[in-house]
C-alpha cells in the first residue's frame, strides 16, 4: 500500500454508529422545540380540512383533549386560530372584538385546565373578514391606521381572556408599538408579542385559508400590498429590526422551509428568540407525498424540523408537532 494514499483523517469514522453520531449532532430536536397549531371550530362547522390530511378542526370539548396530549409530550406551547361562522363576518371584522367569540372561549377553557403551557393566539382580522384580508379596505386598499385600532382592541381582548402570547400576523406597519403601548396601558405590561415581522406573501398559505374558512379573498386579489415580496431577505431584517425596537419579545420567519436563508441571517443578525412557522402548505406536500408512498414521513418530517434549527431557530411552529413530540417522548 502506498502510504498516503488514504487520508489520516476520516470523517465517517464519527459517523459509523448510532452512539457516536448522536454524540456528534451539532443540533438537537425535542419537544420544548415545538408549538403545535390548533384549528378551533364551533360544533356546527365541519371538522374536515381536505387539503390538510390529519388535522382537524375542534370543538372548545374536543380541545381539552389534545391539550392534554401536547401537555404529556411537552409541548410548551399552542397557538390558536378560530374558524369563524360565516354569518360571522363582516368587512370590519367586529366578531373579532366580542370578548365571548370562539378564540376567547378557547383561551378560557385551557387556561381552565391548569396546566403548564402557553396559549398564543392571532392578532389579525383575516379570520373574521368577510374579504379574507388581514385588515379593513379602504378606497381599495387596507387600511394601516383603521386596521391598528381594531387590532388594539382584539389584543387586549384575547389578553383579558388569558392569552400568554399575542402573534400580529397582519403585517401592518407600526402595530408592535400600537398593540405594546395599549396593552401597557392596560396593566397587561407581562403579556408577550410575538411578531410575524416576516410574513412573506407566499402561495403555502392556501391549506390554512381553507382551514380558517376563507374560501376566497375579494376586494384585492392577494396580499402583496401588506405582505412580504419572497424575492426580498434585506427588507426582512428591517422588519426584524422595526418590530424588536418597536417592542417584540420574539419573532416568526414564515413560511419555513423556503426562507432558511432569512431564518439563518436573522439568527446571525439579531439576538431575539425566532421562531420558524411550518406552514400549512408545507404539511400538505409532506403528507401528500408520504400518502403517495413517494417519503417515508417520519423522517422526512424529522429531517425538516432539524433544519430550522440548524438555520438558528429556537422553536417551530408545525402541524406534526404532537406526532413528533409523542415519538420524541416515547
Amino acid at each position: 500500500m502506498v502510504i498516503g494514499a488514504f487520508p489520516n483523517t476520516r470523517l465517517r469514522r464519527l459517523r459509523q454508529s448510532a452512539w457516536m453520531r448522536d454524540l456528534c449532532s451539532e443540533n438537537d430536536l425535542t419537544p420544548s422545540d415545538l408549538i403545535l397549531p390548533i384549528f378551533v371550530r364551533e360544533p356546527e362547522t365541519s371538522p374536515h380540512i381536505p387539503s390538510m390530511p390529519g388535522v382537524l378542526r375542534l370543538t372548545l370539548d374536543e380541545l381539552i383533549d389534545v391539550v392534554h396530549q401536547a401537555a404529556d409530550a411537552g409541548i410548551p406551547a399552542l397557538a390558536l386560530f378560530p374558524t369563524t361562522p360565516v354569518e360571522l363576518r363582516c368587512p370590519d371584522g367586529s366578531e373579532a372584538l366580542n370578548p365571548d367569540n370562539l378564540i376567547c372561549r378557547a383561551i378560557q377553557t385551557i387556561k381552565s385546565l391548569n396546566l403548564n403551557i402557553g396559549v398564543i393566539t392571532d392578532v389579525a382580522l383575516d379570520p373574521y373578514t368577510d374579504h379574507g384580508h388581514d385588515g379593513v379596505i379602504i378606497n381599495g386598499r387596507v387600511d394601516n391606521e383603521a386596521t391598528i385600532e381594531i387590532l388594539q382592541q382584539q389584543a387586549y381582548i384575547q389578553a383579558k381572556a388569558g392569552a400568554d402570547a399575542l402573534a400580529p400576523s397582519d403585517m401592518m406597519d407600526g402595530r408592535i408599538l400600537a398593540l405594546r403601548h395599549y396593552l401597557d396601558d392596560r396593566d397587561y405590561a407581562d403579556c408577550l408579542l410575538i411578531s410575524y415581522a416576516v410574513k412573506y406573501a407566499s402561495s403555502f398559505y392556501g391549506p390554512f385559508r381553507q382551514a380558517v374558512g376563507v374560501q376566497q379573498l375579494s376586494g384585492l386579489k392577494d396580499k402583496k400590498t401588506y405582505q412580504m415580496n419572497p424575492a426580498n431577505s434585506d427588507e426582512a431584517m428591517r422588519e426584524i429590526a422595526q418590530d424588536i425596537q418597536e417592542g417584540a419579545d420574539m419573532i416568526i420567519i414564515k413560511p419555513g422551509m423556503p426562507y432558511l436563508d432569512v431564518m439563518q441571517r436573522a439568527a446571525a443578525q439579531f439576538n431575539i428568540p425566532l421562531l420558524a412557522y411550518q406552514v400549512s402548505g408545507e404539511y400538505a406536500m409532506i403528507k401528500a407525498a408520504a400518502q403517495n408512498g413517494w417519503l417515508e414521513e417520519e423522517r422526512t418530517v424529522l429531517e425538516s424540523l432539524i433544519a430550522f434549527k440548524r438555520a438558528g431557530a429556537h422553536g417551530i411552529l408545525s402541524y406534526f408537532a404532537l406526532e413528533v413530540a409523542q415519538n420524541l417522548s416515547a
